[in-house]
């Protein structure tokens, strides 16, 4: 195992520690997901991609309803074969618990062609991760979904991170293919991160 691998491991373990001990999450979780909605770049975009949160992750799932209401074209991932798919959300009703309890779309929706999305229709990717620092450098669990998506959206579609305060680091170590978030914004600040030069 590399170095930066090692490092990444423990910065993830760190992270998942401090985030399970972490109190107050659906409160915290507000207050991101409200300095996220005032955010220029969540307002001026049509097509918003979020990501629903598992375990201890931030939690969208709450400002789903709203996102969903305010006219926006809301998109969700799932993972086939170890692929992110993107489906239109219209319905929190087109939800459905599925594999280790994690919310996802209806399996019998997901062939329904209008409810495909390509990726470069996305105007703004909400992003989850393990950790961060104010750079925009992330870490997830290290299977790579969010990056080999990443690599194919619009160069000019802003990647917005949602973080608890408790995971940020000083400084991810970076591979050459780990992409820079262009703002990480937790509970206490909007932090501006290199994005992808």
């Amino acid at each position: 195992m590399s170095s930066v691998a090692e490092l990444k491991k423990t910065i993830r373990e760190q992270s998942h520690a401090n985030r399970n001990a972490l109190a107050e999450k659906d409160e915290l979780s507000k207050l991101i997901l409200a300095r996220v909605m005032a955010l220029p770049e969540y307002n001026a975009a049509q097509t918003v991609m979020f990501y629903i949160d598992v375990r201890s992750e931030v939690r969208t799932r709450q400002a789903l309803p709203i996102a969903l209401e305010s006219g926006k074209r809301i998109i969700v991932p799932y993972c086939v074969d170890g692929e992110l798919e993107l489906f239109h959300l219209e319905s929190m009703d087109e939800l459905e618990l599925g594999m280790y309890r994690i919310l996802e779309p209806k399996a019998e929706l997901r062939t329904v062609a209008e409810k495909k999305v390509d990726v470069k229709d996305l105007d703004l990717i909400l992003v989850p991760g393990v950790a961060f620092d104010k750079r925009g450098g992330r870490t997830g669990h290290g299977k790579g979904y969010y990056d080999k998506l990443l690599e194919h959206c619009r160069a000019n579609t802003p990647l917005v991170a949602l973080a608890f305060e408790c995971q940020m680091f000083p400084e991810i170590p970076m591979d050459g293919h780990d992409i820079f978030m262009d703002k990480v914004v937790t509970e206490e600040t909007v932090y501006e991160g290199k994005g992808r030069s």
